[in-house]
C-alpha cells in the first residue's frame, strides 16, 4: 500500500482545507468537518519526509473507538468513519486551549520536576516523586493551543484571567477531561495497560460543548505496560512504553533531536516497515482487536474520495 502524504480533494460544498502535521481537515459547508488522517509521521515537531502505511488507519479507528466509548460522558464531535482514514463529523469552534491530563510524572512534567520546578501550569507538585512515579490523583495541566511553533503551559487561573475560556467552561472542560482520564485508565487496565498522562480537546457549537479530535491514540497519549511496572520502578529502571516515543528514540539514536543543522536519518524501506508494523501492534493492544488492513487498492486518495462523498451527499 502506497502511505498517503498529502491530499487534495475536492468534497461537495467545500469550503477550505487545514493542513496539519498529520490530519488534513476539510471545513464542508461550515457544518461539517471531514477529517483525513494521513500516513504522514511527526517528531519533534518536524514532519519525517516519509508516510507510514497504515498509520492513518491505525489512529482514525483508535480514536473513533473511544469516541464511541467515551459518548455517554460528553458529547463528541463525530458522525461517521466513512472511510478506515477518515472521520466525518460536527464542525465547532476550538477552545485556544488543550487538556492535558496527567496520572503519572512522565515526559516533560518530569524533566521539569527534576530540574527543581515543584508547580506545574499552578498545580503544586509533592516533594520526593521520582521518574514515572503515580500521582495521588490525575492533574490536569492545559496548554494554550498555539496556531503557529509550540504550545505553552499555562495556569487555570492564567486561562480565566486573560479571557481564553470563561470559568464556567473552564470548570466544565476539567470536569470532563477527569472523567475521560478515569474512563481510558479503566480501559486501559483491562487491556494490561496504563495511561500515563494525555491530551483533550474541546470545542463549541451552539453553546454546548463537544469533545473534538483524536482521543488516547499513541500519538496523544503515552502508555505503560501495567506488568513489571512496580518491579521497574523498584529498581529505578525505564518503563515499557507504548506510544510513538520508539520513533523519537530512533532518531535520536541516528543524531536527530529537531535542532538546526541536524537531518533526518534515511528513511529505510525496512524502517518505514518496522514502524508500520509497530503501530499496528500499538492498536492491537489498546483495542484489544485484531488490526483489519483496508483493501489494498492502486488508488487509495480515490477509495477515500468516493466514500467521504458518498457520505456527506447524505448529509444534504
Amino acid at each position: 500500500m502506497n502511505a498517503i502524504v498529502k491530499t487534495d480533494f475536492h468534497f461537495p460544498k467545500q469550503k477550505s482545507l487545514y493542513v496539519g502535521k498529520v490530519r488534513d481537515v476539510y471545513n464542508i459547508d461550515d457544518q461539517y468537518m471531514a477529517m483525513v488522517v494521513s500516513d504522514r509521521i511527526s517528531a519533534f515537531d518536524v514532519v519525517l519526509p516519509k508516510g507510514i502505511p497504515y498509520k492513518g488507519q491505525v489512529l482514525n479507528q483508535i480514536a473513533s473507538k473511544f469516541l464511541d466509548l467515551t459518548a455517554d460522558i460528553v458529547p463528541n464531535w463525530k458522525l461517521a468513519t466513512p472511510d478506515p482514514m477518515v472521520t466525518v463529523g460536527l464542525k465547532c469552534e476550538g477552545f485556544k486551549v488543550e487538556m492535558i491530563v496527567r496520572g503519572y510524572l512522565a515526559g516533560s512534567a518530569w524533566r521539569e520536576y527534576k530540574a527543581g520546578a515543584r508547580t506545574l501550569c499552578g498545580v503544586a507538585l509533592p516533594e520526593g516523586m521520582i521518574e514515572n512515579q503515580k500521582f495521588p490523583t490525575p492533574i490536569v495541566t492545559p496548554t494554550t493551543k498555539a496556531d503557529e511553533g509550540h504550545d505553552e503551559n499555562i495556569s487555570r487561573e492564567e486561562i480565566i484571567r486573560t479571557g481564553l475560556v470563561s470559568e464556567a467552561d473552564y470548570n466544565m472542560l476539567e470536569q470532563y477531561a477527569l472523567k475521560l482520564f478515569q474512563r481510558g485508565t479503566e480501559v486501559a487496565a483491562k487491556k494490561g495497560l496504563i495511561l500515563v498522562d494525555t491530551k483533550y480537546e474541546f470545542g463549541k457549537r451552539d453553546g454546548k460543548i463537544y469533545l473534538i479530535d483524536e482521543i488516547h491514540t499513541p500519538d496523544s497519549s503515552r502508555y505503560f505496560y501495567a506488568e513489571g511496572y512496580e518491579e521497574r520502578q523498584s529498581k529505578g529502571e525505564r518503563q515499557r512504553q507504548l506510544s510513538k516515543e520508539f520513533v523519537r528514540e530512533w532518531l535520536m539514536d541516528n543524531g536527530f533531536q529537531g535542532k538546526e543543522g541536524q537531518k533526518v536519518p534515511e528513511m529505510t524501506t525496512e524502517i518505514v516497515n518496522s514502524i508500520s508494523d509497530r503501530y499496528i501492534e500499538l492498536y492491537e493492544h489498546i483495542t484489544g482487536e485484531k488490526f483489519q488492513k483496508a483493501d489494498d487498492c492502486d488508488d487509495v486518495a480515490a477509495r477515500i474520495e468516493k466514500n467521504v462523498t458518498a457520505y456527506l451527499e447524505t448529509l444534504q
